[in-house]
């Protein structure tokens, strides 16, 4: 089936195109373009080419010691280890993440009255493309010849847990969380020639893509935020602060730091005092949660407290956040 003569599924009873709710005319418009623009991370990357020894794995001034004295420290060849240990942690945590987004997908398809509509379509599709970045992610971690990151005790219960969190706009938000969080870093990395072709060309594979999963799940937190009564959009309002106070600390695996011979508790308190911190937060997590604020997420004393104790929240949302309890 080609692009062209694809048409949204329906039935004698069912809804007409024009009739297809917005939820339903995203999915269908997700799925013509993933049938337009969609890429094999098995055949679209040339594994079988060499590293290049004299390239970074990714961004120096996203590096999460840039700036600090013990980065300072390191010599060029240790700089490279490092920029290639936080890609390993990085790559392993975008791997337990989208397991944990396949899941939620899932859940969601088990739950859909009509496993034929647009919608459940569309989930299927992401899945199928979620295990496709995986398998890609894998593939670059075995070719950095180190091995991934173990996943800390202290996490692995939650990620068990994760099929057990009722629908609603702390998935989503968390979903907005991995996604949004990766494409940022990744947009800037596609187009940094210090870094390693094969970094370069998968990045750009997992940003065309990510792009249509971003899209899906902001729609969905918006509808799930709208069905939310007062009582229960509080406290996901809280419980989504807090995952994002959670996010960047635990972005890079502190073990990455012992490449190059640094403990990783003195790395891990060296990366939360960088003075790059709010810089590098604010730019991951800037547009996301200026969306989340104008999605009526970010309100109320306990939550904003959270978010400024994350330091991610970009300039125009605090100071209109400041500006509101001004007028109050």
């Amino acid at each position: 089936m080609t692009v062209d003569n694809y048409a949204p599924a329906t039935t004698p009873a069912g809804p007409t195109p024009s009739e297809i709710d917005e939820r339903m005319a995203i999915a269908e418009r997700l799925l013509r373009s993933t049938a337009d623009r969609a890429y094999d991370g098995e055949l679209d990357i040339d594994w079988d080419a060499d590293i290049d020894p004299e390239k970074a794995w990714s961004t120096e001034k996203r590096g999460t010691l840039f700036g600090t004295e013990l980065y300072e420290g390191l010599d060029d060849a240790q700089k490279l280890t490092l920029s290639r240990a936080e890609a390993v942690a990085i790559l392993t945590y975008g791997i337990n993440a989208e397991v944990g987004l396949c899941t939620n997908l899932l859940r969601g398809v088990f739950t859909n009255d009509n496993l034929a509509d647009e919608h459940t379509l569309y989930s299927l599709t992401e899945i199928a493309e979620e295990t496709r970045h995986s398998t890609m992610f894998g593939r670059l971690i075995n070719k950095t010849e180190m091995e991934p990151y173990r996943r800390p005790k202290l996490l692995s219960m939650p990620l068990r847990l994760i099929g057990f969190i009722p629908h609603g706009p702390l998935v989503y938000a968390g979903t907005l969380l991995v996604e949004e969080v990766l494409d940022r870093v990744q947009r800037e990395s596609m187009a940094d020639e210090t870094i390693q072709p094969h970094v370069r060309q998968l990045m750009k594979i997992h940003v065309l893509e990510e792009a249509r999963h971003i899209t899906f799940a902001r729609n969905e937190l918006i509808q799930a935020t709208e069905k939310c009564g007062p009582i229960s959009l509080a406290v996901n309002r809280v419980l989504i602060a807090l995952l994002t106070l959670f996010v960047m600390p635990t972005l890079v695996d502190s073990q990455a730091y012992r490449s190059v011979g640094i403990g990783q508790l003195a790395g891990w308190k060296a990366a939360q005092r960088s003075p790059r911190y709010r810089e590098n937060a604010t730019f991951m997590c800037g547009p996301m949660l200026t969306f989340f604020y104008e999605a009526g997420l970010i309100k109320g004393r306990l939550t904003t407290k959270i978010y400024k104790m994350s330091r991610s929240l970009p300039d125009e949302v605090l100071s209109q956040l400041e500006g509101g309890r001004r007028r109050r």
